[in-house]
């Protein structure tokens, strides 16, 4: 659990750009544009926990009736994650419906998540912005979930952009993109983004020094993504 935190807190002092640099250099996936940061001005980073949201006529009734009375989409998730975790959304079923609201924002707050990304629409956003809580997503609406889709599974793997995203896994999201790192990566990518955030703050400093962007941006920064 430690070693978890650790993790989480090496990541959230790196950025987007660096951490998808890092995934270049070892040959990776895992970083997905266009989810727009909708609700606050942060950068996001924890570990991923997972809601899978299909059209509402494909949960089987069978399943719901072994599972007792419905509960509402991402509920789940949110009494499952705290401090540390990011809750990630699928909602890839074409239909125009809040995969997010605003109540599961509060809750989502009160339990000090550190935000939610979405691969769909979110709805209620100006009361995302009202509690401070971020939130990024793929579209806006104010069409609800009910009767129009419905939760198929929490912490089970989704898809984000064309990147697989298990539970567990780690994430870090701002105004650049949304960035997925397995778990069993997240060691070797760190150290890997974090020697570009540093070659990359010498470079910063060099240019404040005088120095010619020219050869601040030489050969050195067009080879350092080199395996």
């Amino acid at each position: 659990m430690q070693e978890s935190k650790d993790y989480v807190a090496r990541l959230a002092r790196l950025d987007c750009c660096a951490v998808s640099d890092a995934l270049d250099k070892l040959g990776l996936a895992g970083t997905v544009t266009g989810l727009a940061q909708r609700a606050t001005s942060r950068r996001i980073a924890g570990r991923a926990v997972t809601v899978k949201l299909v059209a509402a006529h494909e949960v089987d009734k069978t399943h719901a009736a072994q599972h007792g009375a419905p509960r509402h989409l991402g509920t789940t998730a949110v009494e499952l994650a705290g401090p540390g975790d990011v809750i990630v959304v699928e909602q890839r079923s074409g239909i125009d419906a809040g995969s997010w609201g605003g109540i599961l924002s509060l809750g989502a707050a009160v339990r000090g998540i550190e935000g939610v990304i979405a691969e769909g629409p979110v709805r209620d956003i100006d009361e995302a912005r009202q509690f401070d809580f971020p939130v990024f997503a793929r579209a806006l609406t104010a069409f609800t979930a009910r009767q129009r889709v419905a939760e198929a599974g929490t912490n089970v793997p989704v898809t984000v952009g064309d990147v697989s995203v298990q539970p567990g896994d780690y994430v870090i999201a701002d105004n650049s993109a949304v960035v997925f790192i397995a778990a069993r990566d997240i060691e070797r990518v760190l150290a890997a983004a974090e020697q570009i955030a540093a070659r990359e703050a010498a470079m910063a400093k060099r240019l404040l020094g005088g120095m010619p962007i020219t050869e601040v941006m030489g050969a050195d920064y067009e080879n350092m993504l080199q395996r």
